[in-house]
């Protein structure tokens, strides 16, 4: 009975795993585009009739956290500037499910895909064509076939597939690409000729189905494994924090069992730890709490999987605590510090976090940010 419950719990495992590698069948050349009515950023709903006037259509399918896609918004915004003149139009469609998004794929992004989040990034891009939400059902998505974000299709004037693949050859937009792929597609359909190379591969971020929600299980899974340790600190020892000698964006928490707001927000920092330690950010919590209940922070810490350096202040005079963290405390918990290598102090609050603010302070820091730092689209 035993070995039966193992090759079982096996094969279950297997089917878990299987689950995640769904076959996405990419549209082939030649074939129809396939109809869909689909959210707008913009609160209006678009179907393939929406784009009946077109001359050529491009569908690209890109998100918001994904680098490579980023790499491409601005690109994107010229296509459709550069080609509205001449009966083109552009539509982009999220294809992403947050369900299947982990913690540190967001690590290169201050905003994940979700439709709210999709709004932001528009407006903050200028974007000049429909952004579209698939992420819900993905049922668009399914149809099409995208491989990774961006991944972009053209259709002629009878929706027919001419090209789908890269937008150009070069993902780094400070460096001139080889082949403009797209731009050579669409002007290829709108002289009535062939499309040299109508079909090429695709360089990006996976498409986030739905059904990867098991790799976000697995991610837990491995997180709640990763030891929890407490150990004690002094004074100085937390000066030493504060001045980090280390190559690390350090962020420094403050807090308490006993403080209601502390316990609050601390599921909110180890999420911030989860999703920007593998770019080196570096999460140090530091407990108020009286030494003899050690075991209790630790058990707390162990709850909330906080599995980044971990002290509890081992003085009994709070006020050289106050004093070792920064001068311009007050000494009300929760304190949250962001300091960056050699001691450079760039936030400071006390008081319970705004974690999403906190998020933009993080990925705006220097030593984060997108890997291709482009302006912004000028209107």
């Amino acid at each position: 009975m035993k070995k039966y419950i193992t090759s079982l719990v096996f094969i279950l495992t297997l089917c878990s795993f299987a689950s995640a590698f769904v076959d996405h069948k990419t549209l082939a050349t030649g074939e129809t585009a396939p109809d869909f009515s689909l959210p707008g950023i913009d609160g209006k709903t678009y179907t393939l009739q929406s784009f009946k006037n077109a001359k050529v259509l491009v569908i690209v399918f890109m998100c918001n956290h994904c680098p490579t896609s980023q790499a491409y918004e601005n690109r994107m915004i010229k296509l459709t500037g550069d080609y509205a003149a001449k009966g083109v139009s552009v539509v982009a469609i999220n294809p992403n499910n947050p369900a299947g998004l982990r913690l540190d794929e967001l690590g290169y992004s201050d905003l994940g895909d979700s439709f709210e989040e999709m709004k932001i990034r528009a407006k903050y891009m200028k974007f000049n064509f429909p952004y579209l939400y698939d992420g819900e059902t993905e049922i668009t998505s399914n149809k099409y076939g995208p491989v990774a974000t961006p991944h972009i299709f053209i259709f002629d004037k009878d929706r027919k597939l001419r090209y789908n693949g890269r937008i150009d050859d070069m993902e780094n937009p400070a460096k001139t690409p080889h082949s403009l792929d797209v731009r050579n597609a669409i002007d290829a359909i709108l002289a009535g000729k062939e499309i040299a190379v109508p079909v090429t591969k695709t360089f990006g971020c996976s498409i986030k189905w739905a059904e990867k929600s098991v790799w976000l299980e697995k991610a837990q899974i491995e997180w709640a494994k990763e030891p929890v340790k407490l150990d004690t600190l002094s004074a100085n020892g937390i000066k030493e924090v504060i001045k980090n000698h280390t190559d690390k964006l350090r962020l420094v928490n403050l807090w308490a069992t006993w403080c209601g707001p502390c316990v609050a927000e601390f599921s909110d920092l180890v999420t911030l730890n989860h999703t920007y330690r593998d770019r080196g950010l570096e999460f140090v919590s530091i407990s108020a709490d009286d030494p003899a209940n050690k075991d209790k922070a630790l058990k707390f810490l162990q709850r909330k999987q906080a599995s980044g350096l971990n002290y509890i202040y081992s003085g009994d005079d709070k006020y050289k605590m106050i004093e070792a963290v920064d001068p311009k405390w007050d000494g009300a918990l929760p304190y949250t510090l962001l300091v960056e290598p050699d001691g450079k102090i760039v936030y400071a609050h006390q008081g319970a976090i705004d974690a999403e603010e906190l998020r933009k302070i993080i990925f705006d820091d220097p030593m984060m940010g997108r890997i291709y730092k482009e302006p912004v689209a000028k209107p």
